[in-house]
């Protein structure tokens, strides 16, 4: 009897403007992974959430903000210039 392969799910790009607070589901689209793995770093307190009954809601000033403290970088583009010097 030949095995069932899994149907393998397509995650759709995030179209259209982002809604200032998401559910899992916007969430999942709009950083381009699994609701699964959303999950987990919910589990993991790693992402910013905030929870209403037995729903989870993410505002995108707060995401956006935690994606950007996560950035990775070369060494010589973290140097950023405090002061302009004046020649």
């Amino acid at each position: 009897m030949p095995m069932k392969r899994k149907k393998k799910t397509v995650r759709k790009a995030f179209t259209g403007e982002v809604p200032e607070v998401m559910d899992i589901k916007t969430l999942a689209q709009y950083l381009g992974m699994g609701r699964s793995k959303i999950y987990a770093l919910i589990r993991q307190k790693k992402v910013p959430a905030s929870r209403i009954g037995r729903q989870y809601r993410f505002s995108k000033p707060l995401v956006d903000a935690w994606l950007r403290e996560r950035l990775i970088m070369r060494p010589e583009d973290q140097q950023i210039p405090l002061f302009k010097n004046p020649k």
